[in-house]
């Protein structure tokens, strides 16, 4: 597919922060955007892990404008000190994709310190990077925020209930800012993904790639290619909300 082609509106040139942007959808919608010729800044918790997606997209595209650092986005010091470094770097954001998470189980297991890192890291960070970002955006009047959700804050499946919670808050959360920054021309987008072949899901390599073949699981660049969709639409089009599931996954 040639998206240069298919797509409406423009990538390039574009100053995008994708947090999470190390491994999974984070880290496949880095690649894909960058080699649209968009500024990417990505962050992630792990020095290797954010080499490897820098070094690899690099070798793909090698004009590619890639680059990030390590963060921890459960504090208001790594949110502060992400946006410094992506002003230094490539200078005020554009697009903000929201994509942090952790996974999570029951409310019956873990403690108060394990659950505060989990909801600080899965919702609050999508909050405080929000807030960091429309304060820039509103000077320009544009901008996009994309929020990556999940179907667990429709299915609410047991087993999982604390990140089922931030899941849910970031779905409202996305809601009533779009009616915040509407009369500024920034658009809002949630992603809600089906199963997606990510570390966060559980089994092993093998075992999730079947599930791809079977068309019950998803692969990154399925949500990559979804949010570049919604990245390039006209200026008076805002796709609000959008849900991808494997055709096979039956929630």
């Amino acid at each position: 597919m040639d998206e240069k082609n298919n797509f409406n509106g423009t990538i390039a040139g574009r100053i995008i922060l994708i947090t999470g942007g190390t491994t999974g959808i984070g880290r496949s919608t880095a690649h894909l955007l960058a080699g649209l010729g968009a500024k990417i800044f990505i962050t992630g918790r792990h020095q290797e892990q954010l080499d490897e997606t820098i070094g690899d997209a690099k070798t793909k595209y090698p004009d590619a404008l890639l680059s990030g650092i390590t963060s921890d986005l459960s504090s208001e010091q790594g949110v502060e000190e992400v946006f410094r470094a992506l002003e230094s770097e490539f200078g005020d954001i554009d697009i903000l994709i929201n994509n942090a998470g952790l996974a999570a189980e029951s409310a019956g297991e873990g403690n108060y310190e394990k659950w505060s890192y989990i909801v600080n890291t899965n919702l609050l960070s999508y909050i405080a990077c929000t807030n960091a970002a429309i304060k820039r955006m509103k000077a320009k009047k544009n901008g996009h925020i994309v929020n990556v959700g999940s179907m667990s804050a429709e299915i609410r499946e047991t087993g999982s209930s604390v990140y089922v919670a931030t899941k849910s808050g970031i779905q409202g959360f996305t809601a009533a800012l779009r009616k915040e920054v509407n009369p500024h021309d920034i658009k809002v987008t949630l992603i809600e993904p089906g199963a997606v072949n990510t570390d966060m899901q559980p089994g092993t390599s093998i075992e999730k790639q079947d599930k791809v073949a079977a068309k019950e699981m998803l692969n990154a660049s399925d949500i990559a290619e979804s949010i570049l969709f919604c990245l390039t639409r006209s200026k008076g089009c805002d796709v609000v909300s959008m849900q991808v599931r494997p055709l096979k996954q039956f929630i």
